[in-house]
């Protein structure tokens, strides 16, 4: 599992000429500081301002946009089911669930038409609004709410809390496990949105790092080499925070996904 990597790694310390040459590299070069400082920190693109830095910065916000969205978003969702004995409840939730089966492809043409039609291309709001409705987090939230014991919600209401109080005193603290999961899920899914964020930016400043390590491969004019070297180490860049994200959380993550099987 670690051999790509590795392999992306000592290609992209080499310069874009010894790779178009000679095709991937086992043994790192010397262009290991110059490469990645030029990927992070050199001002590209077709007006000359975009940096690797600022699309990390921008997919970070895509990335925590669509997690934080996603787990409010269905957690009240999940929560009106459970708890609200309001008539077609379970009939809701199916339908809810049955939008799994339509993927961002099928929708993306009426999606971007409410986009637009808001005004919200090139912002970070039409970037994440349009998809922070999650049939799998309320799925999820559904099921750890459903082995929460009823015991607790009676002893609430004898103590006077409502639904509010008892939601966020009371049901936020016993899901932080499960937040926690579908945090990493939904953060990661984010992060590695690439449709999307083209068809809602066409302004470079909102690129994302995904969207960015295309563009580098995409100078096919005359004799010009794509700068592999750069395109590989921003690869390998944005690896890094999912990843980071899963160590920290690993713990929390698999707790939580063991805690929904109850």
């Amino acid at each position: 599992m670690m051999g790509p990597i590795v392999v992306a790694f000592t290609t992209s310390t080499h310069d874009a000429v010894t790779i178009h040459s000679g095709g991937m590299q086992l043994i790192p070069g010397d262009n290991l500081v110059p490469t990645y400082t030029a990927v992070l920190f050199e001002e590209g693109g077709f007006t000359k301002t975009v940096t690797g830095w600022g699309m990390l910065i921008n997919s970070t916000i895509l990335g925590l946009g669509f997690a934080i969205g996603k787990i409010i978003v269905s957690m009240m969702a999940a929560y009106a089911i459970v708890y609200f004995r309001f008539p077609l409840g379970t009939l809701a939730f199916w339908v809810i669930f049955s939008t799994l089966l339509l993927p961002l492809e099928v929708r993306i043409l009426p999606s971007y038409e409410v986009v637009q039609g808001l005004g919200l291309l090139n912002t970070y709001t039409g970037l994440i609004l349009p998809l922070i409705a999650s049939a799998t987090g309320t799925f999820f939230f559904r099921q750890f709410f459903k082995s929460v014991p009823n015991e607790l919600l009676e002893a609430a209401r004898i103590d006077g809390a409502g639904p509010l109080r008892f939601f966020w005193d009371i049901l936020v603290p016993l899901s932080r496990t499960m937040i926690a999961a579908i945090f990493i899920i939904m953060f990661v899914l984010g992060w590695n949105q690439y449709l999307w964020p083209i068809l809602m930016t066409t302004d470079e400043s909102f690129y994302t790092v995904v969207r960015g390590i295309r563009q580098i491969l995409q100078v096919w004019i005359g004799s010009n080499i794509p700068d592999y070297n750069e395109a590989l180490a921003l690869a390998i860049v944005a690896m890094l925070p999912p990843v980071a994200i899963v160590i920290f959380f690993q713990r929390m993550f698999i707790k939580g996904l063991v805690e929904s099987e109850k």
